[in-house]
């Protein structure tokens, strides 16, 4: 029972690990010929990039959505472009 537990908590421990995502984002939607869908500017911190996104996706479907640090103006490699289905 116990190493159950345990492998239960390194599993959830690990899952968390992988969302590590810290700072500001600006997060777009663009469709097929690379025009802004969202006409506001949209600013998530941290892991509230992965609610923005799916929030684009719902009201574009088809949508690629590109995430940016705010300071930087740099893609989030990890994370984008991501396309929408």
């Amino acid at each position: 029972m116990i190493r159950i537990i345990f492998s239960l908590a390194i599993s959830i421990a690990a899952l968390c690990g992988c969302v590590t995502t810290h700072g500001f984002y600006s997060v777009d939607a663009y469709d097929a010929n690379g025009n802004n869908l969202n006409n506001v500017n949209l600013t998530v911190q941290g892991r509230g990039i992965y609610s923005a996104r799916n929030a684009l996706c719902q009201r574009y479907p088809q949508a690629k959505v590109i995430i940016r640090d705010i300071k930087t103006n740099e893609e989030l490699k990890s994370e984008s472009p991501y396309q929408c289905r």
